[in-house]
């Protein structure tokens, strides 16, 4: 809590690479976020909200149960958790990410990568201490992978189409219209409609107009 509370970002980062519990409480039954957040250190609350373990990742590249073959080509494992631990959210920087990266930017490696990501959704959801935050992000990016695909496969100009389509704005004022509904897709077909951040988001987009 300490590191969170100080506002110094690199040691929270290590503390939590070197395994620290981001769901353990202090005295007043407040988490490390929680005290960070209270006290304004709002860059730590994003890292610690930003943070997946890389072995909670590896974990799909290996076999599992009945099956033959990982989930998770083990080549991806890297690619994948650098943009899940990102903290810049926009839907270009997601696909920039995917971009830059040779193994990422194929239909059958985005195809794994988004089954993987709709799992940790899932596991987020159904575990005893629920991380919708997390549970959403993984959602969110695997709607961007889902829609890379569909680039991938039926435009010349592939992912610099959807680049384009994402900052393309509307005539009368520049608004970004397909970048917003993008956005609202995903909201939308998050699968556990009792989640509390599911209807805060749809109460804060319901009343805009686009």
């Amino acid at each position: 809590i300490f590191p969170a509370n100080s506002g110094n970002k690199e040691i929270t980062w290590m503390m939590l690479e070197a395994g620290a519990e981001t769901d353990v409480v202090n005295s007043v039954g407040r988490t490390a976020a929680q005290m960070a957040a209270f006290v304004g250190q709002h860059d730590c609350v994003t890292v610690i909200n930003n943070f997946f373990p890389r072995e909670r990742l590896d974990y799909y590249t290996k076999p599992q149960g009945l099956d033959k073959e990982p989930k998770l080509p083990v080549k991806l494992a890297g690619p994948l958790h650098k943009i899940i631990t990102t903290t810049n959210m926009h839907p270009v920087k997601i696909v920039l990410l995917v971009k830059e990266n040779p193994l990422l930017a194929e239909v059958e490696a985005l195809q794994k990568c988004y089954r993987v990501l709709d799992l940790i959704c899932e596991k987020c959801m159904k575990q005893k201490d629920m991380n919708e935050v997390l549970a959403m992000k993984m959602h969110y990016i695997s709607c961007i992978f889902q829609k890379c695909i569909t680039f991938l496969k039926e435009r010349e100009d592939k992912l610099d189409g959807f680049i384009k389509s994402l900052l393309k704005g509307r005539d009368k004022d520049g608004f970004p219209v397909y970048q917003e509904k993008l956005i609202r897709e995903s909201i939308r077909k998050f699968p556990y409609c009792e989640a509390t951040l599911l209807q805060q988001l749809v109460r804060s987009i319901a009343p805009v107009d686009i």
